[in-house]
């Protein structure tokens, strides 16, 4: 719970500053923060090349498990040391490859917070491992909250301190071409900090490194680093793309696309928020009832009452758009909200993945994990390439859709014949589609409604409709439930 917990509440705090920041940024400045943060993910992926999961599965395999912290501590030091000077070296390169020519010093703040949060990541993993979950999540939400407080004082409080007091001392840090350069320092500081909470644990490994424990770690952790990139690809490669091939004459217009698509990806984040929570807890759940003669019947009505979740969650935001768009103080980039259905259906089939993917870990096929995510980001690398170009940032939520589709129905296909499961496929495939029913009818309804109170009336009707049918088909399981089975008919 704290592990999950935690995790949750830090994305979900980083996603209240969206209001904040479409407020404060413009477009063009929201872009530019997206594509330096669209990179970060891919570089945290080779720093780290996969040691953080070697860490888990040595430690607990050897019988001196401070040799491995030791080994991989001195390893990941001097990798780190090595590829933040690369980066800081090469960065006038990566600012042209990114297209932030304008904003190199970006690319600085950005190496050193990719080294500090590489320096914290076995420390954290420590902590894990050694069952201290406490220290793991106040750590994790104290860094958040610097965070959050950080660019509040930076938008916020340091223009009027300027402003007022020309000749302070903090008005000197001020300067109003920064632009999203704020947003960066202060998570350079929020790593910083948790590096130095984390100073104990990081400070505790003797310089020694095995060098023959160090080949078989590094043996195990290559494939997890090029699993990591796949991964990588599939969840954000598509703003970078973007950034090179959006159909604009200028790298400020690119950044404003992006910073369009980026924002409204934000409203995917009810979907989003609870499918991570599911995987904290399901997947636990499901590797403890694998040695259960029902398992498989257990897995398919997970699924079940996932899949009419998620449906609900889809309507929730669809029919209520003219309340979420909101989240967006940003009027400019409510011309990308047409992405929002088709991210929230993407976001709906990579929960029904993970759901499915359960047969190749109980199987012990983790390359069959590794083939489905691959083609998944060879989807995303061509539809994009292919479309954006002439469509712009709807090319990326097509590719979006069509990676974690394709990888749905690959990993449905595939496990059945592994691992069957008796999925209630023609009901499951009946909620999705009157759920899409019930979204094209409020589209439908929408083109005569000219005021967003009218939209809200029908969407809450067409919810009560919904809701009103899930009741009627599932009143006999609802009605084993003791908060809800007085109430039904």
């Amino acid at each position: 719970m704290w592990y999950g917990l935690s995790s949750i509440l830090a994305r979900f705090l980083n996603y209240l500053l969206t209001p904040f920041l479409t407020a404060i940024l413009a477009t063009e400045a929201y872009g530019e923060m997206s594509l330096v943060y669209s990179w970060i993910p891919f570089l945290n992926v080779l720093f780290t090349y996969g040691m953080e999961t070697a860490f888990f599965r040595f430690s607990n395999k050897e019988a001196d498990g401070s040799k491995v912290f030791d080994t991989i501590s001195v390893s990941i030091l001097a990798s780190t040391l090595i590829l933040t000077l690369a980066l800081l070296l090469g960065r006038d390169a990566f600012a042209t490859l990114l297209r932030l020519r304008e904003h190199p010093e970006f690319l600085t703040w950005a190496a050193y917070i990719i080294a500090l949060d590489t320096l914290s990541a076995i420390p954290y993993a420590r902590l894990r491992n050694e069952g201290r979950p406490v220290k793991y999540a106040m750590i994790r939400i104290a860094g958040i909250l610097i965070n959050i407080g950080l660019v509040f004082f930076f938008y916020s409080a340091l223009p009027g301190i300027a402003r007022n007091n020309p000749g302070s001392f903090l008005a000197g840090w001020y300067d109003p071409g920064m632009g999203a350069g704020y947003v960066i320092i202060a998570n350079l500081v929020q790593s910083a900090v948790t590096l130095l909470l984390l100073s104990k644990e990081f400070f505790s490994f003797r310089f020694r490194l095995d060098r023959a424990l160090w080949k078989q770690l590094m043996i195990y952790a290559m494939p997890v680093m090029i699993a990591g990139f796949g991964g990588m690809i599939n969840e954000t490669f598509d703003r970078i793309m973007l950034g090179w091939l959006a159909p604009v004459g200028s790298e400020a217009a690119a950044a404003r696309e992006v910073g369009i698509y980026s924002a409204c990806y934000k409203l995917s984040l009810l979907i989003t928020l609870f499918i991570q929570a599911f995987r904290m807890g399901a997947e636990p759940f499901f590797f403890r009832q694998a040695k259960g003669e029902d398992a498989p019947k257990t897995y398919a009505r997970v699924m079940y009452y996932f899949v009419i979740t998620v449906c609900v969650m889809f309507l929730f935001v669809m029919l209520y758009i003219d309340i979420w768009k909101h989240f967006i103080q940003n009027r400019e980039m409510w011309t990308g909200l047409k992405v929002v259905p088709l991210l929230l259906l993407a976001n709906m089939f990579l929960g029904i993945y993970f759901n499915i993917s359960i047969w190749y870990k109980l199987s012990q096929r983790p390359t069959a994990g590794a083939i489905i995510t691959f083609t998944g980001a060879a989807i995303t690398l061509l539809v994009n390439f292919l479309f954006i170009p002439r469509y712009s940032y709807m090319a990326c939520a097509w590719a979006t859709l069509a990676c974690y589709g394709s990888m749905m129905i690959i990993s449905y296909i595939w496990g059945q014949k592994v691992y069957p499961v008796p999925y209630r496929t023609g009901r499951l495939l009946g909620y999705i589609g009157a759920t899409l029913g019930v979204y094209a009818l409020h589209v439908f309804a929408g083109a005569y409604l000219e005021s967003a109170n009218g939209r809200i009336v029908a969407g809450t009707v067409l919810l009560l409709v919904f809701l009103g049918f899930v009741v009627l088909r599932e009143r006999t399981q609802l009605k084993r439930l003791p908060v809800l089975g007085r109430f039904i008919p």
